[in-house]
């Protein structure tokens, strides 16, 4: 995506702080907190996810995965070539496939994940010869504020599992 709005960072910061909020619903519903915005590149809200695999008893119930559906209905396209995807967090295999595979424009999230971040950290599918699509990607933004939600909602989770003898 070529234009001005992949290197305006008050925009993503703006988009990722509305990631945040959505993602401490996840957390509020004991769901991993991880919120998804997806913007056309001119910064029009298009659709909105957070992780509601417990709430749904749905194994593909990623923010992503739910934002992105939203989105293809959205604008009746299964492609998103013309859409940023925010998250608060780096994305899985399946998400990542997912982002591949909707071509989404542009991909900027919070925090690398160490266990299972695949579009930088443990593995690089964007650019990989398994990839058909190579996707921009902008990552860190607001990355203290992600990792301090992710950090205290775990904490919060083991503390919890003490308190119960669990």
């Amino acid at each position: 995506m070529k234009n001005n709005f992949e290197n305006n960072y008050e925009i993503h910061r703006q988009w990722m702080r509305r990631a945040l909020t959505l993602a401490e619903k996840a957390g509020n519903i004991e769901d991993v907190p991880v919120g998804a915005i997806i913007t056309d590149n001119h910064g029009n809200l298009i659709a909105e996810g957070y992780n509601r695999k417990k709430q749904n008893n749905d194994p593909i119930g990623h923010a992503e995965i739910l934002a992105i559906r939203q989105a293809s209905q959205k604008l009746q396209s299964c492609y998103l070539d013309k859409c940023i995807l925010y998250v608060t967090l780096e994305p899985c295999m399946m998400c990542t496939g997912a982002i591949i595979h909707s071509r989404i424009g542009l991909l900027v999230y919070g925090i690398d994940d160490p266990k299972a971040g695949t579009v930088r950290t443990i593995l690089n599918l964007p650019d990989s010869d398994a990839s058909n699509h190579r996707l921009p990607v902008l990552s860190g933004i607001l990355k203290e504020e992600c990792q301090k939600q992710l950090q205290n909602w775990f904490k919060t989770v083991r503390d919890k599992k003490t308190i119960n003898g669990k």
